[in-house]
């Protein structure tokens, strides 16, 4: 059997006993080789300290870009939108029908529905619904004996959602139970 920890039966790669035969021999020669190595990491240590100090800030410049240019995505979702504002109410001074004014006002209505469905905003329209505390704010309570008690009976502001976030609760009114007097 052969005993692990015995330096005489430990293999060293030829590579590192030709290099350690010198050494022994000249300790300048092992002083030298010691110092280039030690060159060698420091030069290996500066370079990575470099890269990532390179690193950190293409991070920053890329942070910085996201908020100054986060925007654009929205601002070009709602151009359309002003732009037809600003046609509409260069139409109301002159037009002599309330019909189109009408027609073109559901027009920029839809515009802006189009442009929040692109940007991931979403409608709160809770009519008929049960009352949930987490996207709707209760104003007011009616009696009611058509719908169950705690379901929404008018919607007073719709609420928005921003990707399944709460960004604005819908204010509603809620049945109640008739109180008898």
């Amino acid at each position: 059997m052969v005993n692990e920890q015995d330096p005489a039966m430990t293999e060293i790669p030829a590579d590192q006993a030709a290099a350690a035969e010198p050494a022994a021999a000249d300790p300048q020669a092992a002083l030298d080789q010691a110092l280039a190595e030690a060159d060698r990491c420091r030069n290996d240590m500066l370079r990575a300290r470099a890269e990532l100090e390179n690193v950190r800030k293409r991070a920053q410049k890329d942070v910085e870009a996201a908020h100054k240019y986060g925007l654009e995505r929205l601002v070009e979702a709602l151009l359309p939108l002003k732009d037809s504002i600003d046609l509409g109410f260069d139409a109301a001074q002159s037009a002599q029908d309330l019909a189109s004014i009408r027609e073109g006002l559901a027009l920029t209505v839809k515009m802006a529905e189009q442009a929040f469905e692109k940007i991931g905003v979403k409608a709160l329209d809770p009519q008929g619904e049960k009352f949930n505390p987490d996207f709707h704010q209760a104003m007011l309570m009616e009696d009611s004996v058509e719908v169950e008690p705690g379901t929404v009976l008018r919607v007073m502001q719709k609420g928005y959602a921003l990707n399944e976030r709460l960004v604005r609760p819908a204010l509603v009114v809620i049945a109640k139970l008739p109180t008898s007097c």
